[in-house]
């Protein structure tokens, strides 16, 4: 009889890491049954999807208290198949909200719960590390100085490596794609994978590309969207805009090419962040939620920095525009610094060299594989 193993992945970014981990237990154990929640990541290496990232990825009080009863209902057909399918096993990676919730029921049904990239109790709230250990059979991190906020419990938490660092290695070493640029200055606008980013956000990421290429008039610019639905909300925000600068193009997927090539970015807040310090493009972090969702934000996290390459530095490497402060005028103000030799693009270099050494060059997905198949 085949394993099962539940997976569950609700965003884009957990769909990657989770597809490496699930390509190297493979490698491991060729007769793995996975299913769960994931994107097209996971698809393509063979887990049976329950639900698609398209719909899970939600960010913000507000926007998931609207699809209540949608993730009510997701909740209940997982737990519905892990009834009937039995996993022994459940790899659940990031996605707090979701995941958490999903952990204490497994728990309850004697599933072994391994949790892959944890969540950020660092800056949301330590009082959830107790109820993550009773909830957790082995947590799996990937910053470093995770591992010390769980040593008054008894779970065991692994520092993997991130995964972010091999993949960006790996992508380093193939040959540059062509891409639809039109010009020879290159700016990439990455306004995030989630539909209320590029609502809140591209509106005003393409005002300050508009204000760029007053400053530049021989750029280009470029916005990446993970697939058709983002993409396809991506042009619409585009034909409603009414400053939007005139050469630009909108590519489906390539994101990491686009950074590449390009001599700066525009990046909404999260994972692109540092993907985009990794290949070593500088930039801006830029990000808008709702009022009330910003306003608890501000009131319950407790660290300086959202940016990941700044949280990682434990200092201000790339500026962060945020809420009210992310104003196209200042936006395209601190993009134009990093658009030439200055000293601001040179001490952002020398920041994300600071950042690689302390993330180290452990291979994540092999390490996740080998903890996943040896218990």
């Amino acid at each position: 009889m085949k394993k099962s193993i539940l997976v569950v992945a609700g965003e884009v970014s957990g769909d990657l890491h989770a597809a490496g981990a699930i390509r190297a237990l493979k490698d491991r154990a060729p007769d793995t049954a996975c299913w769960g929640i994931g994107g097209d990541h996971l698809k393509a290496e063979g887990v049976e999807l329950l639900q698609h990232t398209d719909r899970m990825g939600v960010m913000g009080i507000v926007e998931v208290l609207k699809q209540y009863r949608f993730f009510k209902g997701v909740m209940k057909q997982v737990l519905a198949e892990v009834d009937t399918r039995k996993p022994e096993k459940a790899l659940l990676v990031d996605y707090p909200g979701f995941n958490l919730r999903l952990a204490a029921e497994l728990k309850k049904r004697g599933v072994k719960v391994f949790y892959y990239i944890s969540p950020k109790v660092w800056a949301w709230n330590k009082k959830r590390i107790p109820k993550m250990a009773q909830a957790i059979d082995r947590l799996m991190v990937i910053f470093p100085f995770e591992v010390e906020l769980f040593k008054a419990t008894d779970l065991t938490v692994d520092f993997v490596g991130n995964p972010l660092v091999e993949q960006i290695d790996d992508f380093l070493a193939t040959e540059p794609l062509e891409l639809p640029w039109q010009s020879g200055r290159r700016v990439a606008l990455l306004p995030g994978s989630r539909k209320q980013e590029i609502l809140r956000i591209l509106p005003t990421i393409l005002s300050a590309a508009k204000r760029l290429e007053t400053a530049f008039p021989d750029v280009s610019f470029m916005i990446a969207s993970p697939n058709a639905r983002i993409e396809n909300l991506v042009n619409e925000q585009m034909a409603l805009s009414r400053e939007k600068p005139a050469r630009l193009e909108v590519i489906r997927g390539n994101a990491r090419e686009l950074m590449r090539q390009a001599e700066a970015a525009i990046v909404t807040s999260g994972t692109a962040t540092l993907e985009t310090a990794l290949i070593g493009t500088p930039h801006i972090l830029v990000y808008k939620t709702s009022a009330f969702t910003y306003w608890f934000a501000r009131s319950v996290v407790k660290i300086s920095h959202i940016g990941l390459v700044n949280i990682i530095a434990q200092k201000t490497v790339c500026p962060e525009l945020i809420q009210l402060d992310a104003a196209p005028e200042t936006l395209a103000a601190e993009t134009a610094k990093l658009m030439a030799d200055t000293p601001e693009r040179a001490a952002m270099l020398a920041g994300y060299a600071e950042v690689r050494r302390l993330l180290g060059t452990k291979k994540a997905a092999e390490n996740v594989a080998a903890i996943l198949g040896g218990e």
